[in-house]
């Protein structure tokens, strides 16, 4: 078994969640991560998984035993559509290896660095009405409770719909099965246009398009449409350095200098913003569906993301721009719009409804909480529920009335962590002490 090592301090992406834990876990099997939850059970301490650190909540964030999977994170096996993989893979390997068998998943967020495991157990999601979270696609676990037992869970257990998506309180994910598809190709369409129209065309184009979703340019009336759908041949593929240029150049290098020129100078945001929106292009390519998907994220941001009823999106639009232009400093991000379907995890956001995801952004060192409060303030009355991995204000006692399966998902973490060898104060606010 691996020594324990003391903890170093420990950041996540986002740079506004810090922990200093008392020691490091490392295993390497599964039999060690058993063994050490055991030690732990047993001696009344408290394990935390840490995955790539992407979630902007404190849901990773451990004050003793921090485990991280990296050295659980190869391939198990391939049969047919179903892949199995330890739980530490990261999903950019993850989509590596699907393509070399000629297999894919079936839709993806827009970030490829999350563990399979984390990405999962918070509710990771891309857009399409046909699609709902990344938890959606799992077949079955191995997981390490409590106790230090292996469970496996498949879909026939009465337990599986809280284990697909369990924000790492029922135990550690060690092996994770998903359901993928056949590898295929996607052509993207992104075009700038007017707000006003891009919500005029949703109710047509959300259910003809295979995955659609929009960014709106606080300041301005301008929007940026974006639509992915199957193509069985890979045809157009965009320049390398078109791809350079829209994706690392100006998404990355030029705007984060916009973004600390905000910071620095934040009269200057409201123009800077019209000068972005009107210098979008449209542009139409092919690709492969994870890297049409997923796209390079180096400059720091922290992020709320509400999922809320789809019915409910216009009257959420319409009252962004009186919050943002109420508050007092300014907002550099665009607010991101996806949308899915309904789904049967107990704890996912998208369980039992169409939806639609407004997910909205500040750069890292500028302030946010009253911006953010404001959009929950604004999604709660409307039935929202917050993403898992981003930033929220909720606790327990008002996520229980948005969330059907809630207390029959607490019930199974009484089941699995009767000890809460697994909590930290984050899931003791959101599923109760």
């Amino acid at each position: 078994m691996t020594t324990p090592v003391i903890a170093r301090r420990w950041t996540n992406w986002g740079g506004n969640q810090q922990a200093q834990a008392t020691e490091i876990l490392t295993p390497g099997t599964v039999d060690e991560v058993a063994a050490q939850v055991k030690e732990a059970s047993g001696s009344g301490r408290r394990v935390k998984v840490v995955g790539s650190g992407h979630s902007f909540t404190a849901i990773a964030v451990a004050d003793d035993q921090r485990l991280f999977l990296h050295r659980l994170a190869g391939l198990i096996s391939i049969d047919g559509p179903l892949v199995t993989v330890q739980a530490g893979m990261p999903l950019h390997v993850l989509n590596a290896l699907l393509a070399e068998h000629g297999l894919a998943m079936p839709n993806l967020g827009d970030i490829d660095q999350q563990t399979v495991a984390g990405a999962i157990s918070t509710g990771t999601h891309g857009t399409g009405a046909s699609h709902a979270t990344l938890a959606s696609c799992v077949e079955g676990v191995k997981l390490v409770t409590g106790s230090g037992d292996v469970l496996e869970v498949g879909k026939d257990d009465p337990i599986f719909p809280a284990a697909r998506l369990g924000l790492g309180a029922l135990g550690i994910l060690v092996e994770v099965t998903l359901r993928c598809t056949e590898a295929f190709n996607l052509l993207a369409d992104e075009r700038p246009m007017a707000l006003a129209d891009v919500l005029a065309g949703l109710d047509d184009w959300i259910p003809a398009n295979d995955h659609i979703e929009f960014f709106w340019y606080p300041y301005t009336d301008r929007a940026q449409l974006k639509i992915n759908n199957r193509v069985p041949e890979h045809d157009r593929p965009l320049s390398r350095f078109r791809g350079w240029m829209d994706d690392e150049f100006l998404s990355n290098t030029v705007f984060e200098a916009i973004c600390r020129l905000g910071r620095a100078a934040p009269g200057t945001v409201p123009r800077i913003s019209a000068v972005a929106a009107r210098a979008l292009t449209a542009r139409t390519y092919t690709g492969r569906s994870d890297q049409v998907f997923c796209t390079p994220r180096r400059v720091r941001f922290t992020e709320m993301e509400y999922e809320i009823p789809r019915a409910a999106l216009p009257e959420v639009i319409s009252a962004l721009p009186r919050i943002i232009d109420g508050l007092p400093f300014k907002v550099q991000f665009p607010v991101e719009v996806r949308f899915t379907g309904p789904d049967d995890v107990w704890l996912s956001h998208g369980y039992g409804r169409d939806s639609a995801y407004v997910a909205v952004h500040q750069f890292t060192g500028v302030e946010y909480e009253p911006y953010f409060r404001a959009v929950e303030a604004l999604c709660q009355p409307l039935g929202g529920r917050p993403h898992w991995g981003k930033l929220h204000y909720r606790s327990a006692d008002d996520l229980r009335p948005a969330y059907e399966k809630f207390d029959d998902f607490v019930a199974v973490r009484d089941r699995l962590d009767p000890a809460r060898v697994f909590t930290n104060e984050y899931l003791d606010r959101v599923l109760g002490a």
